[in-house]
């Protein structure tokens, strides 16, 4: 398994971050994407649709074209901006496919002239961040399946809530351009954050994903994140990347 690490400072913070996938038992090709910049604070997950040609041209184009545009301009309208032409790019190259061609994208960017990040979600895949032993999920699922179990349409745990996991209500690719969910978080001394497939957050519980992002080293926690993904069946593509922050030392 190959863990990539990386170190960044921004507006007097130093961030340690880990990433790595697997591609678990239930598929022979992994249609998850990852990326973790070495020249500044930006991490980026996408999880394709499906599990054919356009699962795996839609992660890749969108995680591109969204690193490509994404620093040009100042946040958030460059986010926003940077979604939308992954949105045009991942449209293009499904409309010469015969099949859905969409993906999740997620992404963790520093802002760098303070102690904040943006979070970019569009999907299912998810951003937890632990702070002060209290994880927190921060992003929501745009799935029927969440609109469901939040309104009371079915049980969590039901045939019906698990079918509609698998309806996304937004996405790259979506022919109605939906817009990303924007949200602009503090780097405090101590905070981990974690983005992360549904590869993983449907695979291990609240509890163990807690006790796990606990740990001082983002790549051993990433690590031990994925080898759990596999003992509990490897069901699906896992992803994570792990950011931990820190008070940069002058």
């Amino acid at each position: 398994m190959d863990i990539s690490k990386v170190a960044w400072t921004t507006a007097g913070r130093r961030l340690t971050a880990a990433a790595g996938s697997v591609v678990g038992e239930r598929y022979t090709e992994n249609y998850d994407v990852v990326h973790l910049d070495p020249g500044g604070p930006l991490a980026v997950v996408a999880d394709g649709m499906g599990s054919g040609p356009g699962s795996t041209v839609a992660g890749a184009t969108a995680v591109e074209v969204f690193l490509r545009e994404v620093l040009v301009g100042d946040p958030p309208a460059a986010l926003r901006k940077a979604v939308s032409q992954a949105q045009d790019a991942v449209r293009r190259a499904g409309s010469n496919l015969d099949e859905l061609t969409g993906c999740t994208l997620t992404a963790f960017v520093a802002a760098g002239d303070d102690s904040s990040a943006w979070v970019v979600q569009l999907g299912d895949s998810r951003v937890y961040r632990l702070r002060d032993g209290l994880l927190e999920l921060l992003t929501v699922d745009h799935t029927i399946a969440w609109l469901g179990v939040l309104h009371g349409w079915f049980a969590a745990d039901s045939d019906e809530a698990k079918a509609a996991r698998y309806r996304l209500t937004r996405y790259v690719g979506h022919p109605d351009d939906p817009e990303p969910d924007l949200l602009n978080v503090t780097l405090r001394p101590g905070d981990v954050y974690l983005l992360c497939t549904d590869g993983v957050s449907d695979q291990l519980t609240y509890e163990r994903l807690t006790r796990i992002l606990a740990a001082d080293d983002p790549a051993a926690a990433t690590h031990t994140l994925l080898d759990d993904t596999l003992a509990a069946g490897g069901a699906d593509n896992a992803t994570a990347v792990v950011v931990r922050v820190e008070r940069s030392v002058e």
